[in-house]
């Protein structure tokens, strides 16, 4: 397995993260559930965020620990090894409740790094 550069690590979490905000924009959670390419799409970009996640090294994942490192490998194992029992509120209380905190680290860490290459 080659690996990713850190940068294209961030930008590949970044870019699935807000594609899930895209996808669920102006939808409850009635809604959410009753589509089921939106629920498809979401989870799909979850397991993208989680893999990338899980490529990172520690010195990484020790250099941004505001980022909940175990929470999203964890997050991704339960969606790929679980998948006919994915919780949906799970799902959907992580877009309502995390996803934002989590864009906005990202788009911080990518600042940093695109600082550095200036």
């Amino acid at each position: 397995m080659s690996k990713r550069d850190d940068i294209l690590l961030f930008e590949d979490m970044l870019e699935a993260a807000q594609k899930i905000k895209r996808y669920t924009k102006g939808m409850d959670f009635e809604a959410f559930v009753s589509d089921d390419k939106t629920m498809d799409a979401v989870v799909r970009n979850f397991e993208i965020i989680g893999e990338a996640g899980n490529r990172f090294d520690s010195v990484t994942r020790e250099r941004y620990p505001e980022i909940e490192w175990n929470r999203i490998r964890g997050f991704r194992n339960r969606i790929v090894h679980e998948y006919f029992g994915i919780d949906y509120e799970i799902v959907w209380s992580i877009i309502e409740s995390y996803l934002d905190e989590l864009i906005a680290w990202l788009q911080k860490v990518l600042a940093e790094f695109h600082g550095r290459q200036s």
